[in-house]
């Protein structure tokens, strides 16, 4: 008695998944239609942070600045990747995972699609008057055969695909159905999911995008050490990029200058000397109308100006001379920038400045009045200090570290000075001069590369034509039958829409029988 009790507690007793169940029941769960939304949710979850938090990809100079500003946040934000949200191992594993789901999900469907396809229209049912729609129409004056050919004309016309069938009954009957397109606009979308995650990753892979600022004048080699900044795909060779240079001849912007918008930009325009294999030729690139220069896309994405300075050290040499690139801080393009001197002797320069392209008449700073150079002055800082030891370290050419300097002063206030293009300025104590030349336009130019991108966008299309498919299209199906005894022929009609809130399905019951019977009016032909 005990031994039965213990067989049947074992045979009762869950049986442990072995290795291959569990990878079945773990594929069964991934590629199931709910783990799919799931994902697709949790993969536009991960992507709200690359929208509100500043990514490397985009800029690493906001990424530094925002670092600077919340130090606590940092502590939590670069452990999760957040400023490289795309590219972090979370949000990959979901890519990743999202892809196998759908492809999981797919297969099957297309297998069962194919099949429905080159099978025949389902076989009529035995008892019609349960359907949503029927009718039957009275004994009529025709034979079988012409009530069926009429039906099938009818049918035909509206792209059904028909069979003819005998029952065995006796009675001679149609089966009729269309819609097919509804499923393959489904099937469609969900592939063009799959396919605009993989441009994405071909993207992510095989692109680059790269962003360096040209003054007026000043050239660009297609070199990884000509980038201000550089982001790359891990298949990328950074070592064999396209060979092309270009040469920002001009740039030539347009503000408003009526009471209307005043200051609005009208016009950007940048003239380029390319030469690439092809040779040397002239090239205009305008906003949202870049170039394309071996695959490589040339944008222009960002102007200000840049002033003309230099600066001669207490021994009377120059110690730099060129443009200074001055970044604008508002819709006037009031600009900061600094100038450095490390090799002035016997001690090394620097300057903090605010160029003001529409400067007041009076006063000392201020606000530029107007995003045109019609006024343009410089306004300086100046510091000095000992000659500092050269480290290799790279430094932000747009920030000054004031480690080791010391800031001139006049009496005890701090010395500022203005100067208007022309002009210069003799440093206290003999350490130097410094002198505005000029200024002219920079303009900051995007190189990138993306091969998915067609890739993307077609599927992005086709997937939208998919979906309009699935939600338009209707899958209808239609059964004639009929009965033919000494009154005549009787006609029986029924029909099942295959997919719920349809209309128009008692409409086409009504109008096959019409054309069954022959009782159909020309318009309704």
């Amino acid at each position: 008695m005990n031994k039965s009790k213990d067989t049947m507690s074992s045979s009762t007793r869950p049986q442990s998944l072995g290795p291959v169940e569990m990878i079945r029941w773990v594929w069964t769960q991934l590629t199931s239609m709910r783990t799919a939304l799931a994902l697709l949710f949790l993969l536009a979850l991960g992507a709200i942070p690359g929208s509100l938090i500043p990514q490397r990809s985009q800029s690493a100079m906001k990424v530094s600045d925002f670092k600077q500003a919340h130090t606590v946040l940092d502590k939590v934000y670069e452990p999760l990747g957040m400023y490289d949200v795309y590219t972090s191992p979370w949000f990959s594993a979901i890519y990743l995972l999202l892809f196998a789901s759908l492809i999981g999900c797919i297969i099957p469907r297309i297998r069962v699609y194919w099949k429905a396809l080159r099978g025949r229209p389902a076989r009529i049912p035995s008892r019609l008057d349960r359907l949503p729609e029927h009718r039957l129409a009275a004994p009529v004056g025709i034979t079988a055969d012409e009530g069926l050919e009429r039906a099938e004309a009818w049918l035909r016309k509206r792209r059904f695909r028909v069979e003819r069938t005998t029952l065995p009954d006796g009675s001679a009957g149609l089966s009729a159905e269309r819609g097919y397109l509804r499923e393959f606009g489904n099937l469609l979308f969900h592939l063009s999911l799959v396919f605009v995650l993989l441009g994405i990753a071909w993207n992510n892979m095989l692109g680059f995008k790269g962003s360096t600022i040209l003054v007026e004048g000043q050239g660009f080699s297609n070199s990884i050490t000509q980038y201000d900044e550089y982001h790359a795909g891990a298949w990328v060779d950074t070592d064999n990029l396209s060979p092309f240079s270009m040469k920002l001849k001009q740039f030539i912007v347009k503000f408003e200058t009526g009471p209307v918008q005043r200051g609005a930009a009208r016009d950007f325009r940048a003239t380029m000397d390319v030469t690439d294999e092809q040779g040397t030729r002239s090239d205009l690139v305008r906003v949202n109308h870049p170039i394309t220069i071996d695959g490589n896309k040339i944008h222009l994405i960002g102007h200000g100006y840049a002033a003309h300075v230099t600066v001669t050290d207490g021994k009377g040499d120059k110690a730099w001379q060129g443009p200074v690139v001055f970044l604008p801080q508002d819709g006037n393009f009031t600009s900061s920038g600094v100038i450095k001197a490390p090799d002035a002797r016997p001690e090394r320069l620097a300057f903090q400045g605010i160029f003001l392209p529409t400067a007041p008449e009076q006063g000392m700073m201020g606000q530029s009045l107007f995003p045109d150079a019609v006024n343009p002055k410089l306004f300086l800082n100046a510091y000095h200090g000992a000659p500092k030891t050269e480290t290799g370290k790279p430094e932000n050419i747009y920030a000054l570290d004031t480690t080791g300097l010391t800031q001139f002063k006049e009496g005890d206030d701090v010395l500022r000075f203005m100067l208007k293009p022309g002009e210069g300025y003799t440093l206290p104590d003999g350490t130097g001069t410094v002198t505005f030349d000029g200024w002219s336009r920079w303009s900051k130019v995007q190189i990138s590369r993306a091969p998915g991108l067609p890739m993307t966008f077609g599927s992005i299309a086709a997937s939208i034509l998919g979906l309009c498919l699935s939600l338009f299209v209707r899958p209808r199906r239609l059964w004639i039958r009929t009965r033919t005894n000494d009154e005549g022929t009787a006609i029986e009609v029924a029909g099942l829409d295959r997919a719920d809130a349809r209309t128009g399905l008692s409409e086409h019951v009504d109008e096959l029988t019409a054309a069954a019977t022959g009782t159909a009016t020309e318009e309704k032909k």
